[in-house]
């Protein structure tokens, strides 16, 4: 059994990739992958473990399912749970309906969505209601997939702030092995 210690991080990135010299790093989504990783190198304590860092890199070009699909759901075994960034760019990829798709349904990894748009936890949910906000359930549907199967796994929305993706990450109820019941759960404003 794999040593499940990394954060899996899950991305909309466009198909074919753009064949300039940063291929899929100069996409939207990818970029706030980028700012979790320059906050990891900024200051060794932030809480985030690259299952990207893992294994074999792979080329923007490479074949997907010799090569890409295999390499992913290694990683996805490796991790502790998924990193879902969601936004207005998401595209029901058919990237990302595997890794969601095999990280929930096949490996019940429990998700942190990020919904980089966003900044305040007051964006997320209705504060005095306690409900999530249309234009955020309004995003579930951009990815069937996450859509229908994140009643499955412990799920936490959260918005693009440093002090909340800390928390999020140190929460051992969104970590594979100690994970709480499965729900939608997001942090009170």
């Amino acid at each position: 059994m794999a040593y499940r210690n990394g954060n899996y991080s899950a991305f909309y990135v466009d198909s074919p990739f753009n064949q300039n010299n940063l291929g899929a790093s100069s996409t939207h989504d990818f970029v706030y992958y980028n700012l979790l990783k320059a906050w990891k190198a900024k200051d060794n304590t932030f809480p985030f473990n690259d299952s990207h860092n893992k294994n074999y890199n792979v080329r923007d070009d490479s074949d997907w399912e010799t090569t890409l699909k295999p390499r992913l759901k290694e990683r996805l075994r490796n991790s502790k749970n998924i990193i879902l960034f969601l936004s207005s760019i998401t595209k029901n990829s058919n990237a990302l309906r595997e890794e969601i798709d095999y990280g929930i349904n096949n490996q019940g990894l429990p998700l942190i969505v990020i919904y980089p748009d966003f900044s305040e936890k007051s964006d997320i949910t209705n504060c005095q209601m306690k409900t999530f906000r249309k234009q955020i359930t309004d995003l579930w549907d951009k990815l069937p997939i996450f859509r229908d199967s994140m009643k499955e796994v412990p799920t936490i929305h959260i918005s693009l702030k440093q002090e909340i993706i800390i928390n999020a990450l140190n929460n051992a109820d969104f970590m594979v092995n100690t994970k709480c019941t499965a729900g939608q759960y997001f942090y009170n404003c």
